[in-house]
């Protein structure tokens, strides 16, 4: 039962020059969905928020380990506090704490979002998948990922709430989250996978029946957007959800920075989260529209954003064993090398930029 409290996969070698041909396909569509670029508009003091992470290595599963970041917030009380377990995506494994030197989750270790927190803040576990040696998330390190957050609670075991283990991550980091969210969906209270790379299976959703899922994409992405994966995951997830009412889909158009400036792709979503930023003090996020299960639109007021949705939500995990329910097995790695995938996504892809350009058009007319 789960309540709520009120107070890419990897590719084989055969396979290697589809790979290749579809980062050519998908580099020149990506010309037609980039926004204007902008610059990422950085806190000065995200490089003291970066010191904040401690380093940690995890304990070796089947010859692999995992090293990771962590960060946890002064805690003189001893409360119990939640633990967000976030997902790199493609391009920040290659190195030690390139998962978080190459984006900005680290401002979730700032005192304004730590704040959002019930209960005094939590603590962030940030993991690394070895892109140097050409693992990009790959499924023998679900388990290894499942050992390394049990040895971070044990390590921690006086002050991590075993109720409140969250678990997030974008583009391949978000097909991380789908991974561990379904083979271990009692574990979690609650999952966000941002702009997936990953095609789950029928199985793997159901597995999530009755958690708690807030997918976060743009409709204009065509590397993991809305009409890549997402809009069969959501449409499996309402079919198969116990918890509509606590299910969420957030659609994004244009992909913008705090400043208010366009992303230089849309695929950038993952800055909305980084900054827990789904509306402005002055009104809603420019043409985003999120959803409920349920099909009724979520009406959201600043600040609210992902961490006020997370602290809704426990499990009735205890610290009982829990062993992976072996729907990944049923589909290794997802399947995200697909040419027609790929192809089948620019046509309405490039239908919403035409229908959003001449809204966007007709509205400035009548302003005139």
């Amino acid at each position: 039962m789960r309540r709520r409290d009120r107070p890419i996969g990897k590719i084989e070698k055969g396979e290697i020059n589809v790979k290749k041909g579809l980062s050519v396909l998908l580099a020149a569509v990506l010309l037609l969905c980039c926004c204007p670029t902008g610059l990422a508009a950085n806190p000065e003091d995200l490089p003291a928020l970066k010191s904040k992470f401690t380093d940690a290595v995890g304990p070796e599963v089947d010859g692999l380990s995992v090293d990771y970041v962590w960060y946890g917030p002064e805690n003189p009380q001893g409360a119990k506090l939640p633990l967000v377990v976030y997902f790199h995506g493609a391009g920040q494994g290659a190195a030690p704490r390139a998962q978080i030197e190459e984006n900005n989750f680290p401002l979730w270790a700032s005192e304004e979002i730590q704040s959002r927190f019930s209960g005094g803040g939590a603590y962030l576990l940030v993991p690394r998948s070895h892109e140097e040696r050409d693992e990009d998330w790959t499924d023998p390190y679900v388990p290894c990922m499942k050992a390394t957050i049990d040895d971070f609670i044990a390590r921690h075991a006086d002050t991590v709430d075993l109720r409140r283990i969250y678990v997030g991550g974008f583009s391949m980091g978000g097909k991380m989250t789908l991974k561990m969210a379904s083979s271990y969906p009692g574990y979690f209270a609650a999952a966000f996978p941002i702009c997936p790379a990953y095609a789950p299976s029928e199985a793997q959703i159901a597995a999530m029946a009755d958690l708690p899922v807030w997918l976060i994409v743009s409709r204009f992405d065509v590397i993991a957007g809305y009409h890549t994966f997402s809009e069969e995951i959501w449409n499996t997830l309402r079919e198969t959800t116990n918890v509509p009412e606590d299910c969420r889909l957030t659609l994004f158009a244009r992909v913008k920075y705090p400043d208010g400036k366009n992303t230089s792709s849309n695929h950038h979503v993952w800055f909305a989260v980084a900054n827990d930023l789904f509306t402005y003090e002055e009104g809603p996020y420019p043409k985003a529209v999120t959803t409920d299960a349920l099909g009724s639109e979520v009406t959201l007021q600043s600040p609210d954003g992902v961490v006020s949705w997370l602290c809704r939500y426990t499990s009735d995990y205890q610290g009982q064993p829990i062993e992976p329910n072996g729907t990944l097995a049923g589909n290794p790695d997802g399947g995200y090398g697909s040419v027609s995938r790929v192809l089948r996504v620019l046509f309405p892809v490039l239908r919403d930029m035409i229908k959003t350009f001449f809204a966007d058009l007709a509205a400035s007319l009548r302003i005139r």
